[in-house]
């Protein structure tokens, strides 16, 4: 029989490294560039500058990360590229914020007071089951608004990519008689929500889906990679 004293120790060492995980996840800004990172791999600027940090704190938050086996990197001439370090932690990402989703109130709160305000049309809400059968029939066009590193690392396949800064010099090439569909990083992603008050008020039939690559992915939609550095 195993003594209690060494079961105890096998617990807690087992749990401690579990908690790794925990410890390492605890940091908003932490998990912020994980979700970037399953969107495609990106250099320790290019993450300062889409989370809104200096360079200095992206870089520690990232070796953190790094240090509890989230991420990988990978240095190239005078910069580090970081990446997803496996599909399981992308799949852990979105457990966790289904999770949060079902167990925090505050959640649905936040974004959906968030997204109120920002819809600056008075459009009936979108059934999101019907939108994703138009998706899948290909009788709407779907609109990718997310950064060309990110479209080319991996989208829906057949969606053309006009991303949000590009939108307005563009608009001449979408077309107007068919209802547009944009998507953008995921649930609380608002490029797609800027693209589509854009569109309406251009007259444009546009409708904006919470789905990222990720969640495109899972719900069995086949994904287009057209960067051949960008495969993990």
């Amino acid at each position: 029989m195993i003594k209690s004293s060494v079961h105890r120790s096998f617990k807690d060492s087992i749990y401690g490294q579990l908690a790794r995980i925990g410890k390492a996840t605890s940091s908003p800004r932490r998990l912020e560039l994980l979700d970037l990172l399953r969107q495609a791999p990106r250099t320790v600027e290019e993450l300062a500058r889409e989370s809104g940090q200096s360079v200095a704190n992206t870089s520690h938050h990232l070796q953190e990360l790094r240090s509890h086996g989230l991420v990988d990197s990978e240095k190239k001439g005078l910069y580090v590229t970081y990446r997803i370090a496996s599909a399981e932690v992308s799949n852990f990402f979105s457990s966790l914020r289904t999770l949060a989703e079902l167990q925090l109130a505050e959640i649905d709160r936040i974004a959906g007071r968030f997204f109120a305000e920002h819809d600056e049309t008075e459009a009936e809400p979108v059934d999101r089951s019907a939108l994703l059968e138009r998706v899948r029939k290909g009788s709407v066009t779907v609109l990718d608004v997310r950064p060309r590193e990110e479209y080319e690392a991996g989208h829906l396949l057949g969606a053309i990519w006009v991303p949000l800064s590009e939108l307005q010099r563009r608009l001449k090439t979408l077309p107007r008689k068919r209802e547009i569909v944009a998507y953008c990083r995921g649930p609380y992603c608002v490029m797609a929500t800027e693209a589509v008050n854009f569109l309406r008020r251009k007259g444009y039939r546009a409708d904006h889906i919470d789905l990222g690559v990720p969640e495109w992915r899972d719900l069995g939609f086949p994904i287009e990679v057209t960067k051949r550095e960008a495969r993990g």
